[in-house]
């Protein structure tokens, strides 16, 4: 397996607290890593020391295989990243900001500007003013800007932010489009947890500087399988109705009178004739099956991502 990214005990500390305590991370290349947690939960700070912006108490960043103090400077020319607001010269266009740092970068393809443009989203603005342009446009800049050396790894602080549905949903087909065709691994901040759970293939959980879990996005939906609820008043017959009528196996009984079916989810108005047919009272039905935000509560002890 190549790994892009592994943190070895990474921690910060401000005065006496601990912001990130010994944070041990793993990006294997391919990932879209969604990296989840509440404000204050020590994403940014984490995301910060990754690029070498701020240094770690103590503990090591590797990238690449390399260890930081022999490859930071080969692994950021192979690292694009957005942390916290993209800033641009504002009295600049598109075209304009992105060239300035084309040439900061060292890079030589000026005419790979307009293609990272019109992968974003901003061909047709691409002569306008930044000034001038919304908070979504000028995060689809700041991908766009990210993009421009063509990166292996992009490190994304909610890339989404101020983007409209219709926005995020492009965005997010975006990074899916860049995954499969190119090849580039993802490691994305952020609090939507309806757009990580559509977008990511692996998922870490930060919660007061502790990194709870992470998890392959396979192996989460293992965990939190969804299934019909079957709350009856018999449920040993509502077994045998099941096995015998419907040729189902794949359920049990989770407490007297519910029965948890992972099998016919689509299907509840057949499952419930049959077994009323064979006079088993159904008293609900309902697709039931924990959500990556139920799942996120149950790993933070109930925490809210806000």
């Amino acid at each position: 397996m190549d790994y892009v990214l592994r943190t070895n005990h990474l921690t910060k500390r401000y005065g006496g607290k601990t912001v990130v305590h010994n944070l041990n991370m793993t990006i294997r290349q391919g990932d879209i890593y969604g990296f989840l947690g509440q404000n204050g939960a020590g994403k940014t700070t984490t995301i910060r020391m990754i690029m070498g912006l701020i240094r770690p108490t103590s503990g090591e960043v590797e990238w690449f295989g390399e260890g930081v103090r022999g490859g930071r400077a080969r692994a950021m020319e192979r690292i694009g990243a957005i942390i916290e607001y993209p800033g641009f010269y504002l009295n600049l266009n598109a075209v304009d900001n992105l060239d300035i740092h084309r040439r900061l970068m060292g890079m030589g393809n000026k005419e790979y500007i307009e293609e990272v443009l019109s992968l974003v989203g901003l061909l047709e603005a691409r002569n306008e003013k930044v000034k001038n342009y919304s908070l979504g446009m000028k995060q689809r800049l700041g991908i766009a800007r990210a993009l421009l050396h063509h990166p292996e790894l992009l490190v994304l602080d909610e890339p989404t932010n101020g983007l409209d549905p219709a926005g995020i949903k492009e965005i997010r087909q975006l990074f899916l489009d860049l995954a499969r065709q190119r090849g580039i691994t993802f490691l994305i901040s952020s609090h939507l947890l309806s757009e990580v759970e559509q977008l990511a293939t692996r998922i870490g959980i930060i919660h007061q500087g502790n990194l709870l879990e992470e998890i392959d996005y396979e192996d989460f939906q293992r965990k939190t399988r969804h299934y019909l609820e079957i709350k009856v008043d018999d449920d040993k017959k509502a077994a045998y109705v099941l096995e015998q009528k419907l040729g189902v196996s794949d359920y049990r009984i989770a407490d007297p009178g519910i029965l948890h079916l992972y099998d016919l989810l689509d299907q509840p108005a057949k499952v419930n004739l049959t077994l009323t047919n064979h006079e088993v009272a159904v008293r609900e039905i309902r697709l039931s099956g924990d959500s990556l935000e139920d799942y996120f509560l149950k790993v933070t002890g109930g925490a809210p991502l806000v």
